[in-house]
């Protein structure tokens, strides 16, 4: 009797203690480690750099899924959370990713796609969409060092992290007025099928979406602006930008113009439909970028932990607002005919 007493008052104990510790981590400490827990897996070797097209790109897909579901969220494509679509690649695509696919008559992508409803009246039917891109560039031909994986740490996975993150800040806090969609699109590194596929079956009619944040490559600070800022791609051209940073964002225009980063990531198609859309980054230029040293060592967990909670406060500002971005005079970008 006297051991089961003390068997049950150490369990208690322990438990006690065990709760104590987590209440006494600070959101920032808990953000970070979901933060890693996502980009432990997403850049993991083991997804042999979530190549656009493959197997490996539908893991990953599948896991944000899995994220959605768990949340509580309403899924975004016919019932279910995961939205696959027919790719048709150039050849010497076809060739790369043959290397670990079977033979296939078409090869098919996926997003992840999930629905935080509104509970306003008026604005449920307005939507804020948060996306950014699940692929990077799968495996090498040949290996560099002995490392032929493309991990794609910072892109993108820092992106679709934050996507996530995002997604469970605003599902555990009050609900929205205006509806939320997240989506984690695919193969954006072989021209952005992903979001043309949500384009072409949106969950919600395009009309209504009033903005769209992009994320992508914020796993590294930008030694071109302040410590702790980001920058968000296109900033002159609507009155997004300077209106989420008078709420707390920390935003400022993108340095690098030359670099035309606005239409370089699937924001850009989205704006070409009229939708006031941007990407939130802090790419500094690298020379990680697109290689197989982008790795999970280089990221600064503490710069995009600080990053992604930066953009928290504004987010729930914009989904709970009636205010509605504009583009400003010759800012927005025209189809070609």
């Amino acid at each position: 009797m006297l051991m089961s007493f003390r068997m049950t008052f150490g369990a208690a104990a322990l438990l006690t203690l065990s709760t104590c510790l987590l209440d006494a981590q600070t959101p920032q400490t808990a953000l970070e480690q979901e933060v890693r827990a996502d980009m432990n897996f997403l850049a993991s070797d083991a997804l042999d750099g979530r190549g656009s097209a493959t197997r490996d790109e539908h893991i990953a897909a599948q896991y944000a899924a899995s994220v959605f579901q768990g949340l509580g969220l309403q899924p975004g494509s016919n019932g279910s959370y995961l939205q696959k679509a027919p790719v048709e690649l150039p050849e010497r695509a076809k060739t790369r990713i043959e290397q670990k696919l079977a033979p296939a008559d078409r090869f098919e992508t996926w997003n992840a796609v999930a629905i935080l409803p509104g509970t306003d009246a008026k604005l449920k039917s307005e939507v804020i969409l948060l996306t950014a891109h699940l692929d990077h560039l799968g495996l090498a031909k040949t290996p560099v060092n002995g490392d032929a994986i493309y991990n794609g740490a910072d892109d993108d996975a820092s992106g679709t992290t934050a996507v996530l993150n995002l997604a469970r800040y605003l599902a555990h806090g009050k609900p929205p007025k205006r509806t939320v969609v997240f989506a984690l699109f695919g193969t954006e590194e072989l021209g952005g099928f992903g979001a043309r596929a949500f384009l072409a079956h949106p969950p919600v009619p395009i009309t209504d979406i009033v903005a769209n944040l992009e994320f992508e490559m914020i796993g590294r600070p930008d030694s071109a602006v302040p410590e702790g800022t980001l920058w968000l791609t296109g900033f002159e051209r609507s009155s997004l930008g300077p209106e989420l940073a008078k709420h707390g964002a920390h935003l400022v225009q993108d340095p690098h113009p030359k670099e035309q980063f606005f239409m370089r990531s699937d924001n850009y198609g989205l704006a070409l439909e009229g939708i006031i859309a941007h990407t939130v980054s802090s790419f500094g230029l690298h020379t990680d970028y697109h290689q197989v040293t982008d790795e999970l060592t280089t990221i600064d967990f503490k710069h995009m932990t600080a990053a992604i909670a930066s953009m928290e406060g504004p987010v729930q500002w914009l989904i709970n607002t009636n205010w509605k971005p504009a583009w400003n005079p010759g800012g927005k970008p025209e189809k070609k005919q």
